[in-house]
């Protein structure tokens, strides 16, 4: 019974992606876009798709073409449930 216990309060594996910051206007939200291709269901072609996620910058560090680490989290708010790790690589130009 214990065993059961302890296995229920363990946290299970968050996920984590990389991707391009598109947008840091908000204040403490960051936008990214992260991309993956997927070979097409009948043809096989590489098809190249996006997915944008909203990311919490507690200190409002990354900027616009910045490529960051996002980690899932909680529920933030309506639409955010991600927040960033750290900063890859910056934006050329800055």
């Amino acid at each position: 019974m214990s065993e059961a216990v302890a296995e229920q309060k363990t946290r299970g594996r968050r996920r984590v992606r990389q991707g391009v910051v598109a947008s840091s206007k908000c204040d403490k939200t960051i936008t990214v876009h992260v991309t993956y291709t997927q070979p097409h269901k009948r043809y096989g072609k590489l098809i190249r798709h996006r997915t944008v996620l909203y990311a919490h910058d507690e200190k409002n560090e990354a900027r616009p073409g910045d490529i960051v680490e996002v980690m899932e989290s909680r529920r933030i708010s309506k639409t955010k449930a991600w927040r960033l790790v750290r900063v890859v690589r910056r934006a050329p130009g800055e």
